[in-house]
Protein backbone atom coordinates (compact mmCIF):
# COMPACT_ATOMS: atom_id res chain seq x y z
CA UNK A 1 0.00 0.00 0.00
CA UNK A 2 1.11 3.69 -0.94
CA UNK A 3 1.67 5.63 1.60
CA UNK A 4 0.22 9.38 1.56
CA UNK A 5 2.74 11.85 2.88
CA UNK A 6 0.64 14.43 4.76
CA UNK A 7 2.76 18.19 5.17
CA UNK A 8 1.38 20.17 8.32
CA UNK A 9 2.75 23.20 10.40
CA UNK A 10 4.41 21.48 13.25
CA UNK A 11 2.67 23.90 15.79
CA UNK A 12 0.74 21.12 18.74
CA UNK A 13 -2.47 22.80 16.86
CA UNK A 14 -1.62 22.00 13.36
CA UNK A 15 -0.36 18.61 14.23
CA UNK A 16 -3.14 17.41 16.11
CA UNK A 17 -5.61 19.45 13.64
CA UNK A 18 -3.55 17.18 10.47
CA UNK A 19 -3.60 14.11 12.93
CA UNK A 20 -7.48 13.92 13.15
CA UNK A 21 -7.72 13.77 9.34
CA UNK A 22 -5.19 11.56 8.56
CA UNK A 23 -6.90 9.18 10.91
CA UNK A 24 -10.34 9.95 9.21
CA UNK A 25 -8.39 9.14 6.45
CA UNK A 26 -7.54 5.95 7.59
CA UNK A 27 -11.19 4.70 9.01
CA UNK A 28 -12.54 5.98 5.92
CA UNK A 29 -10.65 4.83 2.66
CA UNK A 30 -7.76 2.37 4.36
CA UNK A 31 -5.27 4.61 3.15
CA UNK A 32 -1.75 4.46 4.99
CA UNK A 33 -0.89 8.31 6.06
CA UNK A 34 2.20 9.78 7.68
CA UNK A 35 2.47 13.21 8.77
CA UNK A 36 5.80 15.38 7.23
CA UNK A 37 6.13 18.62 9.71
CA UNK A 38 7.07 21.87 7.80
CA UNK A 39 8.34 25.05 9.08
CA UNK A 40 6.62 28.41 7.45
CA UNK A 41 7.22 31.83 7.82
CA UNK A 42 4.34 32.52 10.44
CA UNK A 43 6.06 29.78 12.82
CA UNK A 44 9.73 31.41 12.46
CA UNK A 45 9.01 34.80 13.07
CA UNK A 46 7.37 37.10 15.82
CA UNK A 47 6.00 39.73 14.33
CA UNK A 48 3.01 41.11 14.41
CA UNK A 49 1.33 39.33 11.66
CA UNK A 50 -0.09 42.93 10.25
CA UNK A 51 3.38 43.64 9.28
CA UNK A 52 3.48 40.87 6.86
CA UNK A 53 2.06 42.46 4.06
CA UNK A 54 0.40 39.58 2.46
CA UNK A 55 -1.49 36.57 2.61
CA UNK A 56 -0.10 33.12 3.24
CA UNK A 57 2.42 33.39 5.88
CA UNK A 58 1.40 29.97 7.60
CA UNK A 59 0.59 27.95 4.69
CA UNK A 60 3.33 28.77 1.27
CA UNK A 61 6.52 26.58 2.79
CA UNK A 62 3.37 23.90 3.41
CA UNK A 63 1.48 24.54 -0.64
CA UNK A 64 5.10 24.73 -1.63
CA UNK A 65 5.93 21.12 -0.37
CA UNK A 66 3.19 19.99 -2.23
CA UNK A 67 3.50 21.23 -4.88
CA UNK A 68 7.15 20.06 -5.63
CA UNK A 69 5.94 16.65 -4.66
CA UNK A 70 7.48 16.67 -1.21
CA UNK A 71 4.11 15.89 0.22
CA UNK A 72 1.23 14.76 -1.14
CA UNK A 73 -1.68 16.46 0.62
CA UNK A 74 -1.86 19.41 3.36
CA UNK A 75 -3.99 20.10 5.55
CA UNK A 76 -4.35 24.08 6.80
CA UNK A 77 -6.64 25.97 8.95
CA UNK A 78 -8.67 27.27 6.23
CA UNK A 79 -8.91 31.21 7.45
CA UNK A 80 -5.09 31.40 6.78
CA UNK A 81 -5.58 29.80 3.47
CA UNK A 82 -5.02 32.94 0.84
CA UNK A 83 -8.49 33.51 -0.64
CA UNK A 84 -6.63 33.44 -4.58
CA UNK A 85 -6.10 30.18 -6.38
CA UNK A 86 -2.94 28.40 -6.62
CA UNK A 87 -3.32 26.53 -9.98
CA UNK A 88 -0.94 24.24 -9.14
CA UNK A 89 -3.12 23.17 -6.28
CA UNK A 90 -7.00 22.07 -5.26
CA UNK A 91 -9.13 22.36 -2.47
CA UNK A 92 -10.37 18.59 -2.55
CA UNK A 93 -12.09 18.54 0.57
CA UNK A 94 -13.55 20.65 3.62
CA UNK A 95 -14.49 18.63 6.84
CA UNK A 96 -17.78 19.70 8.65
CA UNK A 97 -16.94 23.06 10.28
CA UNK A 98 -16.08 23.22 14.44
CA UNK A 99 -17.47 25.71 16.44
CA UNK A 100 -16.30 29.25 14.13
CA UNK A 101 -17.10 31.60 17.38
CA UNK A 102 -14.46 33.25 19.20
CA UNK A 103 -13.33 32.27 22.67
CA UNK A 104 -12.47 34.63 25.93
CA UNK A 105 -9.85 32.79 28.41
CA UNK A 106 -10.21 35.14 31.12
CA UNK A 107 -8.54 35.13 34.67
CA UNK A 108 -11.70 34.09 37.91
CA UNK A 109 -13.63 33.11 35.43
CA UNK A 110 -15.17 36.16 33.96
CA UNK A 111 -16.66 37.16 30.66
CA UNK A 112 -16.14 39.94 28.41
CA UNK A 113 -18.84 42.15 29.66
CA UNK A 114 -17.55 40.88 33.50
CA UNK A 115 -13.97 42.29 33.25
CA UNK A 116 -13.43 45.67 34.83
CA UNK A 117 -12.80 48.27 32.55
CA UNK A 118 -9.07 49.36 31.95
CA UNK A 119 -8.42 45.18 31.86
CA UNK A 120 -5.54 43.98 29.91
CA UNK A 121 -6.52 41.87 26.82
CA UNK A 122 -4.39 39.85 24.58
CA UNK A 123 -4.90 39.69 21.14
CA UNK A 124 -3.08 39.69 17.79
CA UNK A 125 -5.88 40.10 15.57
CA UNK A 126 -7.11 43.46 14.17
CA UNK A 127 -9.96 42.40 13.44
CA UNK A 128 -10.75 41.29 17.23
CA UNK A 129 -9.03 44.55 18.25
CA UNK A 130 -11.57 46.31 15.96
CA UNK A 131 -14.46 44.77 17.48
CA UNK A 132 -13.51 44.88 21.25
CA UNK A 133 -13.33 48.06 20.99
CA UNK A 134 -16.45 48.27 19.34
CA UNK A 135 -18.25 47.22 22.39
CA UNK A 136 -17.16 49.94 24.26
CA UNK A 137 -16.62 48.59 27.48
CA UNK A 138 -13.38 50.04 28.34
CA UNK A 139 -10.79 47.37 28.02
CA UNK A 140 -7.26 47.85 26.85
CA UNK A 141 -5.81 45.93 24.18
CA UNK A 142 -2.30 44.37 23.35
CA UNK A 143 -1.09 42.72 21.07
CA UNK A 144 -0.08 38.38 21.61
CA UNK A 145 1.42 35.98 19.57
CA UNK A 146 2.65 32.59 20.17
CA UNK A 147 0.78 28.76 20.27
CA UNK A 148 -2.23 28.43 22.51
CA UNK A 149 0.38 27.62 25.73
CA UNK A 150 2.13 30.50 25.51
CA UNK A 151 -1.11 33.11 25.20
CA UNK A 152 -3.15 31.20 27.56
CA UNK A 153 0.01 31.38 29.95
CA UNK A 154 0.35 34.90 30.01
CA UNK A 155 -2.97 34.73 31.19
CA UNK A 156 -2.54 32.59 33.92
CA UNK A 157 0.66 34.55 35.11
CA UNK A 158 -1.14 37.69 35.69
CA UNK A 159 0.82 39.52 32.61
CA UNK A 160 -2.83 39.89 31.15
CA UNK A 161 -6.48 39.62 32.03
CA UNK A 162 -7.51 37.72 29.63
CA UNK A 163 -6.79 36.61 25.99
CA UNK A 164 -9.19 35.93 22.65
CA UNK A 165 -8.46 33.12 20.50
CA UNK A 166 -10.55 31.05 18.39
CA UNK A 167 -12.71 28.00 20.48
CA UNK A 168 -12.31 26.16 17.36
CA UNK A 169 -8.26 25.51 18.25
CA UNK A 170 -9.17 24.92 22.01
CA UNK A 171 -11.65 22.61 21.16
CA UNK A 172 -9.52 20.28 18.99
CA UNK A 173 -7.05 20.93 21.67
CA UNK A 174 -9.36 19.17 24.33
CA UNK A 175 -9.19 22.45 26.11
CA UNK A 176 -12.79 24.01 25.94
CA UNK A 177 -13.11 23.80 30.14
CA UNK A 178 -10.63 26.52 29.99
CA UNK A 179 -13.28 28.84 28.04
CA UNK A 180 -14.67 31.53 30.00
CA UNK A 181 -16.98 32.71 26.97
CA UNK A 182 -17.92 31.63 23.93
CA UNK A 183 -18.35 35.00 22.26
CA UNK A 184 -21.54 35.62 20.64
CA UNK A 185 -21.22 36.39 16.83
CA UNK A 186 -23.20 39.49 17.89
CA UNK A 187 -20.66 40.70 19.78
CA UNK A 188 -17.91 39.88 17.76
CA UNK A 189 -18.02 37.93 14.21
CA UNK A 190 -15.26 35.48 13.44
CA UNK A 191 -12.41 35.57 10.65
CA UNK A 192 -13.80 34.42 7.43
CA UNK A 193 -13.09 30.13 7.23
CA UNK A 194 -12.44 29.80 11.34
CA UNK A 195 -13.07 27.01 12.45
CA UNK A 196 -13.06 24.89 9.21
CA UNK A 197 -9.89 22.95 7.96
CA UNK A 198 -8.74 22.76 4.48
CA UNK A 199 -7.67 19.93 2.74
CA UNK A 200 -5.41 20.62 -0.33
CA UNK A 201 -3.89 17.94 -2.57
CA UNK A 202 -1.72 18.91 -6.40
CA UNK A 203 -4.41 19.51 -9.30
CA UNK A 204 -3.29 16.33 -11.36
CA UNK A 205 -3.33 14.05 -8.62
CA UNK A 206 -6.85 12.63 -9.12
CA UNK A 207 -6.18 9.50 -6.88
CA UNK A 208 -5.67 11.65 -4.07
CA UNK A 209 -8.30 13.97 -4.83
CA UNK A 210 -10.77 10.79 -4.92
CA UNK A 211 -9.70 9.51 -1.24
CA UNK A 212 -10.01 13.56 0.29
CA UNK A 213 -13.20 13.88 -1.39
CA UNK A 214 -15.37 11.66 1.21
CA UNK A 215 -14.34 14.28 3.67
CA UNK A 216 -15.93 17.24 2.01
CA UNK A 217 -19.15 18.53 3.89
CA UNK A 218 -21.10 20.31 1.25
CA UNK A 219 -22.76 22.51 4.09
CA UNK A 220 -19.20 23.62 5.21
CA UNK A 221 -18.29 24.98 1.89
CA UNK A 222 -21.02 26.58 0.70
CA UNK A 223 -20.69 28.43 4.19
CA UNK A 224 -16.85 29.28 3.59
CA UNK A 225 -17.10 29.72 0.32
CA UNK A 226 -19.54 33.09 0.76
CA UNK A 227 -17.43 34.33 3.42
CA UNK A 228 -14.59 34.22 1.56
CA UNK A 229 -15.29 35.36 -1.71
CA UNK A 230 -16.69 38.34 0.24
CA UNK A 231 -13.31 38.72 1.73
CA UNK A 232 -11.70 38.39 -1.64
CA UNK A 233 -13.85 41.02 -3.26
CA UNK A 234 -12.83 43.35 -0.56
CA UNK A 235 -9.50 42.78 -1.75
CA UNK A 236 -8.74 42.12 2.30
CA UNK A 237 -5.89 40.31 4.02
CA UNK A 238 -4.72 39.22 7.19
CA UNK A 239 -3.90 42.37 8.21
CA UNK A 240 -7.52 44.01 7.65
CA UNK A 241 -10.69 43.99 10.38
CA UNK A 242 -12.79 41.96 8.41
CA UNK A 243 -15.80 39.48 9.93
CA UNK A 244 -17.57 37.29 8.65
CA UNK A 245 -19.94 34.45 9.16
CA UNK A 246 -22.24 31.96 6.37
CA UNK A 247 -24.64 29.93 8.44
CA UNK A 248 -27.26 27.36 6.20
CA UNK A 249 -30.93 27.48 7.61
CA UNK A 250 -34.43 26.72 7.15
CA UNK A 251 -33.07 23.03 6.82
CA UNK A 252 -31.35 23.63 4.13
CA UNK A 253 -32.46 26.04 1.77
CA UNK A 254 -30.88 29.35 2.83
CA UNK A 255 -27.37 30.38 2.93
CA UNK A 256 -27.31 33.58 5.50
CA UNK A 257 -24.05 35.86 5.51
CA UNK A 258 -23.32 38.11 8.01
CA UNK A 259 -20.09 40.59 7.98
CA UNK A 260 -18.54 43.00 9.62
CA UNK A 261 -15.77 45.49 8.44
CA UNK A 262 -14.21 47.98 10.72
CA UNK A 263 -11.57 50.50 11.71
CA UNK A 264 -9.19 49.52 14.75
CA UNK A 265 -10.39 51.93 17.23
CA UNK A 266 -13.77 50.03 16.93
CA UNK A 267 -15.73 53.09 15.11
CA UNK A 268 -16.46 53.73 12.06
CA UNK A 269 -17.64 50.29 11.24
CA UNK A 270 -19.77 48.56 8.41
CA UNK A 271 -22.21 45.78 9.27
CA UNK A 272 -24.24 44.21 7.13
CA UNK A 273 -25.90 41.09 6.13
CA UNK A 274 -27.03 38.54 2.87
CA UNK A 275 -28.98 35.65 2.23
CA UNK A 276 -29.90 32.98 -1.04
CA UNK A 277 -29.67 29.85 -1.67
CA UNK A 278 -26.29 27.64 -0.52
CA UNK A 279 -25.83 26.93 -4.49
CA UNK A 280 -25.16 30.88 -4.83
CA UNK A 281 -22.54 31.17 -2.33
CA UNK A 282 -20.20 32.79 -3.99
CA UNK A 283 -22.54 35.37 -6.01
CA UNK A 284 -23.73 35.84 -2.21
CA UNK A 285 -20.26 36.81 -0.48
CA UNK A 286 -19.94 39.23 -3.63
CA UNK A 287 -23.07 40.87 -3.29
CA UNK A 288 -22.92 41.52 0.29
CA UNK A 289 -19.32 42.73 -0.33
CA UNK A 290 -20.31 45.26 -3.37
CA UNK A 291 -22.86 46.77 -0.72
CA UNK A 292 -20.30 47.05 1.56
CA UNK A 293 -17.96 48.70 -0.88
CA UNK A 294 -20.43 50.94 -1.49
CA UNK A 295 -20.94 52.32 1.95
CA UNK A 296 -17.37 52.71 2.31
CA UNK A 297 -15.47 49.53 3.14
CA UNK A 298 -12.74 50.30 0.96
CA UNK A 299 -11.70 53.37 2.75
CA UNK A 300 -11.61 50.80 6.32
CA UNK A 301 -9.45 48.23 4.25
CA UNK A 302 -6.88 50.81 3.22
CA UNK A 303 -6.83 52.87 6.32
CA UNK A 304 -5.72 49.35 8.23
CA UNK A 305 -3.08 47.72 5.86
CA UNK A 306 0.52 49.08 6.83
CA UNK A 307 2.49 50.79 4.29
CA UNK A 308 4.88 49.31 1.98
Amino acid sequence: MTTLRLGTRGSQLAVTQSSHIADRLRAETGADVELVTISTLGDRSSAPLSTFGGQGVFVAAVRDALASGEVDLAVHSLKDLPTYADPRLTLAAIPQREDPRDALVARDGLTLAELPAGSLVGTGSPRRVSQLNALGLGLRITGLRGNVDTRIGKMTSGELDGVVLARAGLARLGRTDEITEAIDPIQMLPAPGQGALACECRADDADTHRLLSVLDDPDTRAAVSAERSLLATLEAGCSAPVGALAEIVNEGEELWLRAVVGDISGSPSIRLSASGPPSEAVAIGERLAAEMLAEGADRLVQASTPAP
